[in-house]
């Protein structure tokens, strides 16, 4: 009895060790500015929270002046501006991806996830989940695909 107790406490060890990785990704301090209106804004904050970032929601009637200010494209823009470790991330830009950026650092503004896209986090909204890219974007202005997300795939 005492083998089959330690195998099925090994088996829900290792089960429970993913789950367990990403709730033990470090703690990471990120600014949100949104608009008063927006209800996603608000669903994409709780996105990643779950994911180990302590967020400041500063509600912002000047969105375009936040924009401007860290050189946020205007066709990258999308309804909220986040701030973590001196990048910027703007739209629906999914908690992994953001990870992965500051895992690897590169020598970009930020991350995008241009026009809402449908099924990303925050925009959940029914079963609809569309295809869409989060792009990288520098100074120069230059843009790259930092990460693809089929609709098939759950950010």
């Amino acid at each position: 009895m005492t083998l089959i107790k330690t195998l099925l406490a090994s088996l829900i060890i290792a089960t429970a060790l993913p789950a367990v990785a990403e709730d033990n990704a470090p703690a990471t301090a990120m600014t949100v500015y949104r608009s008063p209106t927006c209800g996603c804004c608000g669903k994409w904050i709780e996105h990643v929270k779950q994911h180990q970032f302590i967020v400041k929601d500063v509600i912002s009637d000047d969105m375009d002046a936040i924009k401007k200010q860290h050189g946020v494209p205007g066709e990258l823009s999308s309804c909220h501006t986040a701030i973590v470790d001196g990048y910027v991330i703007e739209g629906h830009v999914p908690a992994a991806d953001i990870r992965k950026l500051l895992q690897t650092k590169p020598n970009v503004i930020g991350l995008a996830a241009p026009g809402m896209p449908m099924g990303s986090p925050g925009m959940e909204m029914g079963g609809r989940k569309d295809d869409y890219q989060v792009v990288s974007f520098d100074k120069n202005g230059h843009y790259a695909v930092f990460a693809d997300h089929p609709a098939a795939e759950k950010p």
